[in-house]
């Protein structure tokens, strides 16, 4: 939901100026690094932000604000000269206005939200009262749980009208609501299975947050294993559940723009989310990664590649990834060959911030594992940048929450940036970049706050004051690390734009088939934010 909007002074800001237009001669990384300002950065991100204001405080995909931030990135890449596609799809869009959960008999209990129970996503909207009927569970070791997911499972089971208490495991979490709905219930709760132990399997027992995957007309809800088994032992039941979202079917774009010249058959892509979720503004997620990467853009427009430079801003990132799947989803077997690289700018200017960069080669030896061959070669021309800068960096784990995992399951190898998101910067981190040890990196993430007034927008102020003693911040952006990070895009796009060779072997000056890319099969990566769909 969106915070109240009062006025406050802005904490930490600093004027700007405005862009240089591009030059011709931006063809080195001296000369493209220079010409990339940050003012230039944030005159697209203010314009971002006035966007948001003009349509209800958001730029989510689905939304006039998503809209108009593609019709503004589309109309400047076109009169710089690029060819420019909007690639339309459908996707399941969802917005939770507020939700309640209550026990109505035999003892009246009010439920806290994200303590107690959490709303599904794509839950449908509604009041669901009445009498709970427990359907299918396993709660006797090792609880091997298929709950909900056939529609027998309802066969003679009274259920209309009614609240089915279902168990997760197996199926996907829409496959039981949609089933239960079917059947005839009012509302469904998904317990979590409780499988294995509590110590070593937390995420099987503790509350969770779940997504349904696409809309369901129920209001659905999600508990822990132990609410769960609580719930089913008592006897004459009656709970309430009610939802205020919107699940529905609408309409979004990826934008994509593509040099004139260079090859190809050895594409350099880089892309950025450029939806917001329908909370705020997103003003750092992700207004700074599209930002930084539409200005890279405007001024190397007149540089001749000798591969040809892929820009894309990608819609629906924030309802699952959906419109960077969708593209490579769209591509045939020899376009995607024919894609050399990837590289992914989501969440640049954090501003509690570490300069994280993703591991390429696994050398953390944390979360998902390398990427295609030639990602650690992408991640070493990053790491190059910020030596020559004297300034230190953080391996990023390809963790799946961003628009590089449909790239990296077709093996096309990808890199990037990341300066945090909503966990907490380390002890050692803050050695490094200075700011808050103990903080999110981002604490207006997915928040209203995310804005250019954080305060003003319900960010913690005390926290903000404190912030803006350790580093300048623009809204909620930190100025230096959006300054450095763009010069990264920069230096990486132009330096891959030119020469891919220590990636795939292909210097790219002249017109070829084959590129030689080894084939390394990723490993596969989930839905940001965590939601599960299933198990």
């Amino acid at each position: 939901m969106l915070a109240g909007i009062a006025a406050c002074t802005l904490l930490g800001t600093v004027a700007l100026a405005s862009p240089a237009s591009a030059s011709p001669n931006n063809n080195t990384v001296k000369k493209l690094t220079k010409a990339v300002t940050v003012e230039g950065v944030f005159k697209h991100l203010d314009k971002f932000q006035a966007i948001a204001k003009a349509n209800n405080g958001t730029r989510a995909s689905g939304t006039p604000g998503y809209d108009a931030s593609a019709d503004y990135v589309a109309g400047l890449l076109k009169k710089a000269g690029y060819q420019v596609s909007r690639q339309q799809f459908d996707f399941a869009y969802y917005e939770d206005f507020g939700s309640s959960f209550a026990q109505v008999a035999p003892n009246p209990t009010t439920y806290v939200n994200g303590v107690d129970y959490e709303l599904m996503s794509y839950s449908g909207s509604g009041v669901a009262e009445g009498q709970v009927v427990p359907v299918d569970l396993a709660l006797t070791p090792p609880r091997d749980s298929s709950s909900g997911c056939e529609a027998s499972d309802f066969a003679g089971v009274d259920i209309a009208g009614k609240i089915a208490l279902m168990q997760r495991g197996t199926c996907a979490f829409g496959d039981k609501a949609a089933n239960a709905e079917a059947a005839g219930a009012a509302g469904a709760i998904i317990m979590n299975q409780g499988n294995g132990t509590p110590e070593a399997n937390s995420d099987r027992y503790d509350l969770y947050a779940g997504t349904l995957g696409e809309p369901v007309g129920i209001p659905t809800v999600a508990v822990s294993y132990g609410t769960g088994a609580q719930l089913a032992a008592t006897a004459g039941l009656v709970l309430r559940i009610e939802a205020d979202t919107t699940s529905e079917i609408r309409s979004t774009e990826n934008v994509i723009a593509q040099t004139r010249q260079g090859r190809t058959d050895n594409v350099v892509m880089a892309g950025a989310h450029l939806d917001s979720v329908p909370e705020g503004a997103g003003y750092n997620d992700n207004g700074t990664g599209s930002a930084a990467l539409l200005e890279v853009a405007l001024q190397m427009a007149k540089v001749k590649p000798n591969n040809a430079v892929r820009f894309a801003w990608w819609g629906a990132e924030e309802s699952g990834l959906i419109g960077s799947q969708y593209y490579v989803d769209s591509l045939t077997e020899k376009q995607v060959d024919d894609i050399a690289l990837y590289l992914n700018f989501d969440m640049i200017g954090s501003p509690n911030y570490v300069f994280g960069v993703y591991d390429g080669d696994d050398s953390a030896q944390e979360g998902s594992g390398p990427g295609p061959q030639g990602s650690a070669q992408i991640e070493k021309v990053f790491e190059e940048f910020f030596a020559s800068r004297k300034l230190p960096t953080v391996p990023a784990d390809f963790s799946g929450r961003s628009d590089y995992g449909a790239f990296i399951d077709v093996d096309i190898p990808a890199g990037g940036l990341f300066t945090g998101a909503e966990g907490l910067k380390t002890a050692e981190e803050a050695a490094l970049f200075g700011g808050l040890a103990g903080e999110a990196y981002d604490p207006c993430y997915h928040h209203a706050c995310d804005s250019l007034t954080p305060v003003a927008d319900g960010a913690d102020a005390a926290l903000y004051r404190a912030l803006g003693k350790k580093y300048k911040l623009k809204g909620n952006v930190n100025v230096f690390a959006l300054d450095v990070n763009a010069d990264a895009v920069a230096t990486a796009v132009l330096t891959f734009a030119y020469d891919t060779s220590a990636v795939n072997g292909v210097p790219g000056k002249t017109p070829g088939k084959g590129k030689g890319k080894d084939k390394h099969k990723g490993k596969p990566h989930g839905h940001k934010h965590g939601h599960k769909h299933c198990r």
